[in-house]
């Protein structure tokens, strides 16, 4: 099985910043005789509070010629509590209106795919505990296939056993619960998004991905990563009981750099920026 994996495309009608990287990714896509595309999350430029940006992006998915799965990112949905846009009832429920479920399992053969929406991650509430009984629900239940599970935002940046990243990964005590359920459950793959960096590696047997953002690069506005900048995807060959990610840089696409229109495209994210330099 190909699955094709995209991620942060940050499309939307009225701020078209990113949207020339479209078209080259979905030729691309059309080329591969791909089986499968799972888009890891930041799929709009502000689908958290701008509905249109959500139908327009949805508009584009729904004509690449091959199905696709879909997780939320924080720009889809919201983010952390305290945060300008918190994950809150009216983002959740608009995002399952318009795209569908925020997680959900597919199978397809010997493996299991999981999509997980890793921005209820943090709150320790109702919703965020819902999503984790559903998910040893559908890992006790996966009848010997091999699991792959798709999410947002990274397990981790530096180190597995890393503090607080904030932003950035997986808080400390919902990454433990994560290590363990993926232990006890044959996790061969941890793909992700968010970071805007390119990455493999492997933790405790499992393969860990970061794909690259279709979209833009950041230059100095953050800190470097581990990996590479780059705008591009990641293809997934899952055979009968591993798989192989291989990092591609699409042909024609566009390495934006956000720094260069962060006050178009995120006025609040580079007033903070401002701010926080004074």
């Amino acid at each position: 099985m190909k699955i094709v994996q995209i991620s942060d495309t940050h499309l939307s009608p009225s701020k078209c910043h990113f949207n020339d990287n479209w078209e080259p990714v979905a030729r691309w896509i059309d080329t591969l005789g791909a089986d499968l595309v799972v888009h890891t999350g930041d799929l709009t430029i502000d689908g958290a509070d701008q509905e249109e940006d959500i139908l327009f992006a949805m508009e584009l998915l729904r004509k690449l010629s091959v199905p696709v799965l879909i997780v939320p990112g924080n720009h889809d949905v919201g983010h952390l509590p305290g945060s300008d846009q918190p994950v809150d009832p009216v983002r959740l429920a608009r995002w399952r209106q318009l795209v569908g479920p925020d997680y959900w399992v597919s199978d397809h053969g010997n493996w299991r795919l999981i999509g997980l929406n890793s921005l209820l991650l943090g709150f320790e509430n109702a919703e965020e505990e819902a999503q984790f009984e559903w998910l040893e629900r559908q890992l006790a239940g996966r009848d010997n296939r091999r699991v792959a599970i798709f999410a947002h935002k990274p397990l981790f940046v530096d180190d597995p056993a890393e503090g607080d990243t904030g932003y950035w990964s997986v808080k400390p005590k919902q990454r433990q619960r994560f290590y363990e359920l993926m232990a006890d459950h044959d996790v061969a793959l941890h793909a992700s998004g968010h970071l805007h960096w390119a990455w493999q590696g492997q933790h405790a047997g499992t393969e860990l991905v970061w794909a690259p953002p279709t979209s833009f690069i950041i230059d100095t506005l953050e800190r470097g990563m581990p990996g590479e900048r780059l705008v591009g995807a990641v293809l997934h060959h899952a055979g009968e009981r591993e798989i192989e990610s291989k990092i591609v840089s699409v042909p024609g696409l566009r390495a934006h750099v956000l720094d260069h229109v962060v006050e178009e495209v995120y006025p609040r994210a580079a007033k903070k920026l401002v701010e926080a330099a004074q």
